[in-house]
């Protein structure tokens, strides 16, 4: 009986359709299931471990560290600071953070509203935690870094783009009304990178003050990436939403160490913000890391306080390497390209040049140089390339060579 049983039963199962299991992939979330490599990255894995390529792709120069920063932190890690420290960032580190913007804009910004985080990257994602839900939706001005983009999907908002206006000298600039316009019901944010990556773009005090007021004015909040505001041609520093704000208005301001001070692998950066909001990015900062590393935070420290003398140095050596690329790529009947005025980068269009993407992989594969495609940028990027000119003058003058004949033989 039992065997007549068992029998029934596996016949039963062959008519059955088989179950085939899901993908891996098709278990994970939604918001990171369907992310996928940006244009930069692609270019870049193209051609990974090539030595020969010239590599102005990403947002990082070619100098270390410089040595009082390295040994401050090596001192703290001889020292033992290899335990679990304040989530917000050690209380020495977020005193010099005041003492510095307090110094650079001439404002007062209390230690309670700075909270360190790990890297610029991770300021934007604690933003986007704190201020986004599913449904929301995020006013950003581009062309824009990708990774804005990225943080605000993985919280399942909506980003919504206003792309800059470019002009016929290869300038760009911001239409207020197209932002306001853009704003609906479901905003939360406006997310403005000043000066911009990739353009060097940068917001005029009046229009910061034009946003500040209608952000006030809707409830919603402002999103400011400065992370590039010392690094800017035409003046000591970028004008800053913090020289505008109040200490409680709807403000978040986003900073790291990477770039002016050479530092992009460290991964400390901070926020400025309502000193109210601090409890919030405590328990995010707990949830996300628990905090940057004790030592590296000394390190910081060192680079807030002794290290005027080096980013002045950064700064000429950007500006030098801007007006080699610009000057090597005017001259060009078919580029278009504006004189860098901030960041480190140039975006500049190429004439016959529409897939920047196909583009950018050629110039990896058979030119040796690695550029940042446009598209990877978002709406307003399309038909354009970054170079990054933060590299000394023998490594831009090899890529630049690379990239002149690629464009002679199109």
């Amino acid at each position: 009986m039992a065997d007549r049983v068992a029998m029934r039963y596996l016949l039963a199962m062959q008519t059955l359709p088989r179950f085939q299991p899901p993908g891996l992939t098709a278990s994970l979330s939604e918001s990171v299931g369907s992310m996928s490599d940006t244009a930069i990255t692609e270019v870049a894995m193209s051609v990974f471990g090539d030595p020969d390529v010239v590599p102005l792709w990403f947002g990082e120069g070619d100098l270390v560290t410089p040595d009082f920063v390295r040994q401050a932190a090596a001192a703290g890690l001889q020292a033992g600071e290899t335990f679990y420290t304040w989530q917000r960032g050690i209380p020495e580190l977020r005193a010099a953070l005041s003492a510095y913007t307090e110094r650079l804009y001439g404002i007062r910004c209390a230690a309670e509203r700075i909270s360190v985080t790990t890297g610029g990257m991770q300021a934007i994602l604690l933003s986007c935690q704190l201020l986004l839900d599913p449904g929301d939706n995020i006013v950003i001005v581009s062309p824009i870094w990708p990774n804005i983009t990225s943080a605000a999907k993985l919280v399942r908002a909506e980003p919504k783009y206003v792309a800059l206006d470019r002009k016929p000298d290869g300038s760009w600039r911001l239409d207020l009304q197209k932002v306001f316009d853009a704003v609906d019901a479901r905003t939360r944010a406006i997310f403005i990178n000043s000066p911009g990556n990739p353009t060097g773009w940068t917001l005029s005090s009046a229009e910061q003050r034009s946003l500040l007021d209608f952000a006030r004015s809707r409830g919603i909040w402002i999103m400011a990436d400065e992370v590039y505001a010392r690094l800017i041609y035409t003046r000591p520093v970028a004008p800053s939403f913090l020289e505008l704000a109040g200490p409680d208005d709807p403000l978040l301001v986003l900073n790291s160490f990477s770039k002016p001070w050479a530092m992009t692998g460290w991964r400390v950066g901070w926020l400025t913000h309502p000193a109210s909001l601090g409890d919030q990015f405590a328990k995010l900062v707990q949830i996300n890391t628990s905090g940057v590393p004790h030592f590296l935070q000394r390190g910081a420290i060192a680079a807030l306080e002794k290290g005027d003398g080096f980013l002045a140095e950064m700064v000429e050596r950007c500006r030098a390497g801007g007006e080699q690329v610009f000057q090597r790529l005017s001259g060009n009947s078919r580029v278009t390209i504006a004189r860098p005025e901030a960041a480190f980068y140039a975006f500049f269009s190429i004439d016959g040049v529409e897939d920047t993407l196909a583009f950018c992989k050629k110039l990896a594969k058979d030119y040796k140089v690695g550029l940042a495609p446009g598209e990877a940028f978002g709406p307003g990027g399309e038909g354009n390339v970054r170079l990054c000119f933060a590299s000394g003058a023998e490594r831009l003058s090899r890529g630049l060579d690379r990239i002149e004949t690629a464009i002679k033989a199109l």
